[in-house]
């Protein structure tokens, strides 16, 4: 352990002293406190700190990941390029141990860095409030809706399955699929139609009654907090105003169901929003059950003249406190710090057997895919059936091997205040540290074991 911890303080100096290293920390030093101070958002406080936070993460892991790629790899080929490593390998230490210290190396100094700007994030996100000269109000509503960790529930999926294949067969039968569904595969129809009656169990028509059910809702503080219920409005018909009522019933609807009685109380809101446009209600946490749990119905009001339709995928969902800003933040560095370990070792590995200008484009063009992966993904979904079974079968399997750094970006939960459970946050440390990182760091370790640093000349 001494001969690789040995690498490894060598391996931090060696990067300090590199000019890159310094244009990045300067740049990090220099940007992440202007950001927070002429970060404007929507104008509000708000819109303010979400921007900050997004933006300055996001310029952070950028710049790291840079770093780290550049490091790992000018670490190992610069010593092999000035045959400074016939020195170290001449001494008492294997090989495999010399790549233990370049990647521990530069995993210390990326830690280090990674502490300092992400405090320095924290600080301005903190200060900001103050400095900015915050309204009770404002100070109210980023407590609740920024500085905080919000667990999301969701309405569970209906099932359709049996009503989807009873339509298709009658739809069949008819000779209707082809002039209903031109060119079209049983596939997408049946993709179609299961949307269609989805959609169709989630719209009320007038004085109809929706209610949606949730369990295991456990806020952290019940009695001194808030539920909100974040929801999306659509219609069969815009009304003039492109508003519409809607009353509510928040709370245990057991016993308005069963007409027998209950100690949770219920909450009823009648209001009026704009359709296809996010809203939120706030209810107090004592609105859920002892048991965890909570229901949430809405009635179509006389009042409007049209269907009002809750769009599956994000029509509603329940957001209630379940964790603290700060534990929530430092997951969410970790996430960086996960991505950035991987890169380290995707560096070595890549340093192992390439040059270094082979080595830096193969990292990056790693990088730019596994950013840029879900995006990829979406876009052969739209093309041709043909060119989409040569993707099936030849690039789709690559694409998936490669970590999926978009679903790990840490601005998708702290903006909108997400929680990043612990559980999600095994979940990548599985996936990304012990499975690929894993295996790039021994496949780095045999290709240098054997690899021929010098031929001998007669």
């Amino acid at each position: 352990m001494r001969r690789v911890w040995a690498v490894a303080t060598n391996t931090i100096r060696q990067a300090l002293r590199m000019k890159v290293a310094a244009i990045f920390i300067v740049l990090l030093l220099v940007l992440l406190p202007v950001m927070g101070y002429t970060a404007s958002g929507d104008g509000t406080l708000k819109g303010r700190l979400q921007t900050f936070i997004s933006y300055g993460l996001s310029l952070t892991g950028l710049l790291l990941s840079l770093l780290t790629i550049i490091a790992s790899i000018y670490s190992v080929t610069s010593d092999i390029e000035h045959r400074q490593i016939y020195t170290v390998v001449t001494k008492p230490i294997r090989r495999y141990q010399l790549i233990l210290g370049k990647l521990l190396g530069v995993i210390v100094l990326n830690v280090a860095l990674l502490t300092l700007f992400s405090g320095i994030i924290y600080g301005v996100v903190v200060l900001l409030p103050r400095f900015a000269g915050a309204s009770a109000e404002e100070r109210v509503q980023i407590d609740n809706e920024f500085f905080t960790a919000r667990a999301s529930l969701v309405p569970p999926q209906i099932d359709v399955s049996k009503e989807v294949r009873e339509l298709y067969a009658k739809l069949e039968a008819n000779d209707q699929l082809e002039a209903a569904y031109p060119r079209s595969s049983r596939e997408e129809i049946l993709k179609y139609l299961t949307q269609r009656l989805r959609l169709e169990r989630r719209a009320a028509t007038i004085g109809q009654v929706l209610i949606w059910e949730f369990k295991n809702v456990r806020p952290s503080d019940p009695n001194n907090q808030s539920l909100f219920i974040r929801f999306k409005y659509d219609v069969s018909v815009t009304p003039p105003d492109e508003q519409v009522y809607g009353s509510w019933r928040i709370g245990d609807l057991r016993g308005w169901q069963t007409g027998t009685s209950v100690d949770t109380p219920v909450w009823p809101v009648l209001r009026k929003d704009p359709v296809r446009k996010f809203r939120e209600i706030e209810v107090p946490a004592t609105a859920v059950a002892k048991d965890g749990y909570l229901a949430v119905g809405f009635m179509n009001p006389t009042l409007n003249n049209t269907v009002v339709l809750f769009p599956v995928d994000d029509g509603l969902e329940v957001l209630y406190k379940a964790d603290s800003f700060l534990a929530n933040y430092v997951r969410a560095v970790l996430l960086i710090l996960f991505r950035l370990v991987f890169l380290a070792c995707l560096g070595v590995m890549a340093a192992s057997f390439l040059s270094f200008p082979v080595a830096i484009l193969f990292c990056l063009a790693v990088f730019v895919t596994g950013a840029a992966s879900g995006g990829i993904i979406e876009s052969f979904g739209y093309m041709s059936r043909n060119v989409g079974l040569v993707y099936q079968y030849t690039i789709q399997a690559v694409i998936q091997l490669l970590p999926q750094f978009d679903k790990m970006n840490p601005a998708q939960f702290l903006v909108p205040a997400r929680l990043i459970s612990w559980g999600l946050l095994g979940r990548v440390a599985l996936g990304l540290l012990c499975l690929r990182a894993a295996l790039v760091l021994v496949l780095g370790l045999i290709i240098f074991s054997f690899r021929e640093l010098a031929k001998v000349v007669i």
